[in-house]
């Protein structure tokens, strides 16, 4: 690996290097380097582009990295990934991608992701894009998220975008059954022209199941966001949704709210709100000594911490 994988790496995964225990570093299409132990098991699909992650029954505490980058010039690939979580079984998955694209071409990376949550396990799934290169360039990301949920069964699922992507379409779909548990937390940042929709669609079918997505955004530029979320209460269960952003210069945002309760017994809440960021915080910040871009900067970077 070169200084850009290696830096690309650091920013999507926070690895410095070759980590430890089970990992799939995965480099313009191909499998840079690869590791399996007793209780968490990578193969290679036999049928498609992608691996199986097979996570024994019981397994605690275990972390596993599957990182992408991408750096050759008009690189465009698919890849099926799916993540068998035994019962009881209690992990974390660092995924994410990394594009450095220095042509004005197209660089784009699709990612199915499925997960199988078995009766008890317990998953926090930490997903990171990136991009970076010539500002004529394309980088593009269309991951799409189905989880699946069995009883007692928990995922906490992170996923982050803080720049340089030109645009992203994200689908993330979860059937529950009862107990299940499914947290999501988004942070997202838009700029230049950049184009970056979010969709949400989750089944509560199980008794007591909850959901709770939160997702913060900043819109700067002329960039344009469309968040869509579709909550759909099968019985008795709850789930929430908050959508909060701030938007700047000539940007758009769009919220856009379905709930859906079948059950009288469904509890389901949406929140959104837009707004700007309060003059009296750039003021303040400037009376420090920073100027308005440094104080704007400043204050988007606590909201979406």
């Amino acid at each position: 690996m070169d200084k850009i994988d290696l830096d690309l790496l650091m920013k999507i995964a926070d690895l410095h290097g070759i980590p430890e225990g089970s990992y799939n570093i995965r480099k313009n299409g191909q499998s840079l380097s690869r590791a399996s132990d007793k209780d968490v098991e990578i193969v290679s699909k036999k049928d498609k582009d992608g691996i199986d992650i097979i996570v024994r029954a019981g397994v605690k505490g275990k972390s596993v990295h599957i990182p992408v980058i991408l750096t050759a010039s008009d690189m465009l690939e698919k890849v099926y990934n799916d993540f068998y979580i035994g019962k009881g079984a209690d992990v974390t998955i660092i995924a994410g991608c990394g594009i450095h694209n220095d042509t004005c071409g197209e660089s784009r990376h699709d990612g199915v992701h499925t997960f199988y949550l078995e009766e008890g396990s317990s998953v926090r799934y930490i997903e990171r894009h990136y991009g970076e290169g010539n500002e004529k360039s394309k980088r593009e990301f269309t991951p799409v998220t189905k989880a699946y949920l069995k009883k007692g069964a928990s995922l906490f699922m992170e996923s982050t975008q803080l720049g340089g992507v030109t645009y992203t379409d994200r689908l993330t779909t979860a059937t529950l059954y009862a107990g299940a548990k499914f947290t999501v937390r988004e942070k997202l940042l838009t700029d230049g022209n950049d184009k970056a929709i979010t969709r949400f669609k989750v089944k509560l079918v199980g008794r007591d199941s909850t959901v709770d997505v939160v997702s913060r955004s900043v819109a700067r530029g002329n960039s344009y966001q469309s968040f869509v979320s579709n909550v759909i209460g099968k019985n008795r269960c709850f789930g929430h949704v908050e959508c909060d952003s701030i938007l700047l210069d000539n940007a758009r945002i769009l919220s856009t709210p379905k709930i859906d309760a079948v059950s009288p017994e469904a509890s389901l809440v949406h929140e959104a709100a837009v707004g700007k960021i309060a003059g009296e915080q750039l003021v303040k910040l400037m009376t420090l000594g920073l100027t308005e871009k440094e104080a704007e900067d400043t204050i988007i970077k606590g909201y979406l911490q």
